[in-house]
Protein backbone atom coordinates (compact mmCIF):
# COMPACT_ATOMS: atom_id res chain seq x y z
CA UNK A 1 0.00 0.00 0.00
CA UNK A 2 1.46 3.32 -1.07
CA UNK A 3 1.15 6.20 1.76
CA UNK A 4 2.59 9.84 1.62
CA UNK A 5 6.25 9.99 3.73
CA UNK A 6 5.81 11.41 7.46
CA UNK A 7 7.51 15.05 6.32
CA UNK A 8 4.29 15.44 4.02
CA UNK A 9 2.04 13.88 6.00
CA UNK A 10 2.83 16.40 8.25
CA UNK A 11 2.70 18.91 6.13
CA UNK A 12 -1.13 18.36 5.52
CA UNK A 13 -1.79 17.94 9.38
CA UNK A 14 0.01 21.36 9.71
CA UNK A 15 -0.92 23.76 7.36
CA UNK A 16 -3.58 22.35 5.94
CA UNK A 17 -5.43 22.33 9.55
CA UNK A 18 -5.65 26.48 9.56
CA UNK A 19 -5.07 28.40 6.70
CA UNK A 20 -4.33 26.85 3.12
CA UNK A 21 -5.82 28.66 0.11
CA UNK A 22 -7.71 26.16 -2.08
CA UNK A 23 -7.47 26.66 -5.81
CA UNK A 24 -9.84 24.65 -8.17
CA UNK A 25 -9.27 24.45 -12.12
CA UNK A 26 -12.76 25.71 -12.47
CA UNK A 27 -15.62 26.93 -10.80
CA UNK A 28 -18.45 26.22 -13.17
CA UNK A 29 -21.75 26.64 -13.56
CA UNK A 30 -23.54 23.18 -12.63
CA UNK A 31 -27.27 24.73 -13.40
CA UNK A 32 -28.88 21.64 -16.06
CA UNK A 33 -25.24 19.30 -15.75
CA UNK A 34 -24.73 16.45 -13.66
CA UNK A 35 -22.13 13.82 -13.68
CA UNK A 36 -22.61 9.94 -14.37
CA UNK A 37 -21.81 7.50 -11.36
CA UNK A 38 -20.62 4.21 -12.01
CA UNK A 39 -20.19 2.34 -8.78
CA UNK A 40 -17.47 -0.51 -10.28
CA UNK A 41 -16.88 -2.13 -6.71
CA UNK A 42 -17.88 -1.97 -3.28
CA UNK A 43 -16.56 -3.25 -0.39
CA UNK A 44 -19.42 -5.05 2.62
CA UNK A 45 -18.36 -2.77 5.34
CA UNK A 46 -19.48 0.48 4.25
CA UNK A 47 -19.85 2.39 7.25
CA UNK A 48 -17.66 5.27 6.78
CA UNK A 49 -18.72 7.32 3.66
CA UNK A 50 -16.70 10.26 2.13
CA UNK A 51 -18.19 14.00 2.81
CA UNK A 52 -17.56 17.91 2.06
CA UNK A 53 -14.14 18.57 4.21
CA UNK A 54 -12.90 15.00 4.59
CA UNK A 55 -9.51 15.05 3.83
CA UNK A 56 -9.64 11.69 1.20
CA UNK A 57 -6.36 9.46 -0.41
CA UNK A 58 -7.39 8.22 -3.97
CA UNK A 59 -5.51 6.79 -7.04
CA UNK A 60 -7.10 7.92 -10.11
CA UNK A 61 -6.93 7.83 -13.98
CA UNK A 62 -8.36 10.25 -15.84
CA UNK A 63 -9.88 9.18 -19.97
CA UNK A 64 -11.38 11.22 -22.46
CA UNK A 65 -14.32 10.24 -23.65
CA UNK A 66 -14.36 10.96 -27.50
CA UNK A 67 -12.03 8.11 -27.73
CA UNK A 68 -10.95 6.21 -24.53
CA UNK A 69 -7.17 8.32 -24.50
CA UNK A 70 -5.97 8.57 -21.12
CA UNK A 71 -4.61 11.83 -20.40
CA UNK A 72 -3.38 10.95 -16.82
CA UNK A 73 -2.48 8.01 -14.17
CA UNK A 74 -1.65 8.36 -10.75
CA UNK A 75 0.58 5.08 -10.19
CA UNK A 76 2.86 6.46 -12.86
CA UNK A 77 2.74 10.34 -12.68
CA UNK A 78 5.96 11.49 -10.27
CA UNK A 79 6.15 8.49 -8.10
CA UNK A 80 3.26 6.78 -8.08
CA UNK A 81 1.61 7.96 -4.75
CA UNK A 82 -2.07 8.11 -4.20
CA UNK A 83 -3.31 11.62 -4.22
CA UNK A 84 -4.61 13.64 -0.98
CA UNK A 85 -6.68 16.20 -1.30
CA UNK A 86 -10.08 17.95 0.87
CA UNK A 87 -13.51 16.99 -0.75
CA UNK A 88 -15.76 19.76 -1.59
CA UNK A 89 -13.63 22.79 -1.45
CA UNK A 90 -12.20 22.86 -4.83
CA UNK A 91 -8.96 21.49 -4.87
CA UNK A 92 -10.16 18.72 -7.63
CA UNK A 93 -12.33 19.89 -10.53
CA UNK A 94 -16.16 20.20 -9.35
CA UNK A 95 -17.26 16.66 -11.36
CA UNK A 96 -15.11 15.22 -8.85
CA UNK A 97 -16.03 16.69 -5.72
CA UNK A 98 -19.22 15.70 -6.69
CA UNK A 99 -18.80 12.46 -8.10
CA UNK A 100 -16.69 11.21 -4.98
CA UNK A 101 -19.33 12.20 -1.94
CA UNK A 102 -20.97 9.38 -0.32
CA UNK A 103 -17.57 7.09 -1.09
CA UNK A 104 -16.11 4.39 1.21
CA UNK A 105 -12.36 3.23 2.06
CA UNK A 106 -12.01 0.10 -0.70
CA UNK A 107 -14.91 1.51 -3.19
CA UNK A 108 -13.99 1.48 -6.74
CA UNK A 109 -16.02 3.84 -9.31
CA UNK A 110 -16.39 5.37 -12.60
CA UNK A 111 -16.98 8.95 -12.88
CA UNK A 112 -18.34 10.48 -16.23
CA UNK A 113 -18.18 14.34 -16.21
CA UNK A 114 -19.04 17.14 -18.51
CA UNK A 115 -16.89 19.85 -19.88
CA UNK A 116 -19.27 22.62 -17.72
CA UNK A 117 -17.94 20.28 -15.02
CA UNK A 118 -14.25 19.46 -15.57
CA UNK A 119 -12.36 21.64 -17.88
CA UNK A 120 -14.50 23.82 -19.62
CA UNK A 121 -14.21 25.75 -22.79
CA UNK A 122 -10.88 26.32 -22.59
CA UNK A 123 -9.87 22.98 -21.88
CA UNK A 124 -6.23 21.92 -19.81
CA UNK A 125 -3.44 20.47 -21.76
CA UNK A 126 -3.48 17.61 -22.24
CA UNK A 127 -7.42 17.91 -22.30
CA UNK A 128 -9.02 19.88 -25.55
CA UNK A 129 -11.88 22.54 -24.95
CA UNK A 130 -15.20 21.23 -24.44
CA UNK A 131 -14.49 17.52 -23.67
CA UNK A 132 -15.97 14.95 -21.49
CA UNK A 133 -13.88 13.17 -19.24
CA UNK A 134 -13.89 9.62 -17.31
CA UNK A 135 -12.37 9.28 -14.18
CA UNK A 136 -11.74 5.53 -12.58
CA UNK A 137 -11.26 6.18 -9.38
CA UNK A 138 -10.20 4.19 -6.33
CA UNK A 139 -10.63 5.65 -2.59
CA UNK A 140 -8.17 3.99 -0.37
CA UNK A 141 -8.44 6.57 3.09
CA UNK A 142 -10.97 9.09 4.26
CA UNK A 143 -9.26 10.98 7.36
CA UNK A 144 -11.55 14.18 9.22
CA UNK A 145 -11.30 17.27 7.65
CA UNK A 146 -8.01 19.41 8.16
CA UNK A 147 -10.63 21.94 8.93
CA UNK A 148 -13.70 19.67 10.38
CA UNK A 149 -15.95 20.94 13.78
CA UNK A 150 -14.63 17.89 15.52
CA UNK A 151 -11.15 19.26 15.18
CA UNK A 152 -11.95 22.37 16.22
CA UNK A 153 -13.50 20.84 19.50
CA UNK A 154 -10.33 18.52 19.96
CA UNK A 155 -7.96 21.43 20.21
CA UNK A 156 -10.33 23.81 22.20
CA UNK A 157 -9.30 22.27 25.15
CA UNK A 158 -11.54 24.46 27.95
CA UNK A 159 -14.65 24.14 25.50
CA UNK A 160 -15.42 28.09 25.32
CA UNK A 161 -15.72 27.98 21.75
CA UNK A 162 -12.11 29.91 20.96
CA UNK A 163 -8.87 28.54 20.36
CA UNK A 164 -5.66 30.16 22.28
CA UNK A 165 -2.05 29.89 20.93
CA UNK A 166 -1.08 27.48 23.35
CA UNK A 167 -3.68 25.43 22.73
CA UNK A 168 -2.77 25.27 18.71
CA UNK A 169 -0.01 25.01 19.84
CA UNK A 170 -0.32 21.95 21.93
CA UNK A 171 -1.86 21.05 19.14
CA UNK A 172 0.51 21.16 17.00
CA UNK A 173 2.88 19.12 19.36
CA UNK A 174 0.33 16.07 20.00
CA UNK A 175 0.26 15.72 16.05
CA UNK A 176 3.67 15.39 15.18
CA UNK A 177 3.96 12.74 18.60
CA UNK A 178 1.42 10.76 16.73
CA UNK A 179 3.03 11.13 13.55
CA UNK A 180 6.64 10.39 14.92
CA UNK A 181 8.16 13.58 13.65
CA UNK A 182 10.79 15.44 15.41
CA UNK A 183 10.49 19.13 15.17
CA UNK A 184 12.29 21.90 17.05
CA UNK A 185 10.16 24.18 19.33
CA UNK A 186 10.77 27.15 16.94
CA UNK A 187 9.41 25.24 14.33
CA UNK A 188 5.91 25.16 16.24
CA UNK A 189 6.27 28.67 17.61
CA UNK A 190 6.47 30.18 13.90
CA UNK A 191 3.39 27.87 12.81
CA UNK A 192 1.63 29.32 15.57
CA UNK A 193 2.30 32.83 14.53
CA UNK A 194 1.60 32.46 10.86
CA UNK A 195 -1.62 30.63 11.94
CA UNK A 196 -3.05 33.25 13.91
CA UNK A 197 -1.08 36.44 11.68
CA UNK A 198 -3.90 34.92 8.79
CA UNK A 199 -6.60 33.87 10.71
CA UNK A 200 -6.81 36.35 13.33
CA UNK A 201 -9.15 38.92 11.78
CA UNK A 202 -9.90 40.95 14.51
CA UNK A 203 -6.14 40.64 16.25
CA UNK A 204 -7.70 39.61 19.83
CA UNK A 205 -5.50 36.94 19.90
CA UNK A 206 -7.83 33.83 19.41
CA UNK A 207 -8.92 32.25 16.75
CA UNK A 208 -13.30 31.96 16.60
CA UNK A 209 -15.40 29.17 14.63
CA UNK A 210 -15.58 31.38 12.23
CA UNK A 211 -12.03 32.38 12.04
CA UNK A 212 -11.07 28.76 11.75
CA UNK A 213 -13.37 28.45 8.89
CA UNK A 214 -15.37 24.99 9.92
CA UNK A 215 -16.31 22.93 7.31
CA UNK A 216 -19.62 21.78 8.02
CA UNK A 217 -20.29 18.87 5.60
CA UNK A 218 -22.97 20.67 4.52
CA UNK A 219 -24.59 19.44 1.08
CA UNK A 220 -22.77 21.81 -2.28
Amino acid sequence: MLKMSERKILHWVLYLQFFCCFSGFICADVSGDSVQIQVVFKPENCSQKSKRGDLLNAHYDGFLQQDGSQFYCSRSAKRGEPHWFVLGVGEVIKGLDLGLKDMCPGEKRKITVPPSLAFGAQGKHPVPPNSTVIFEVELLHIRRGPRSIEAFKEMDLNSDQTLTKDEVYQHLKMEAKNLKVQKEESYFEDVVKDVFRRNDKDSDGTLSIKEYNVYEHDEL
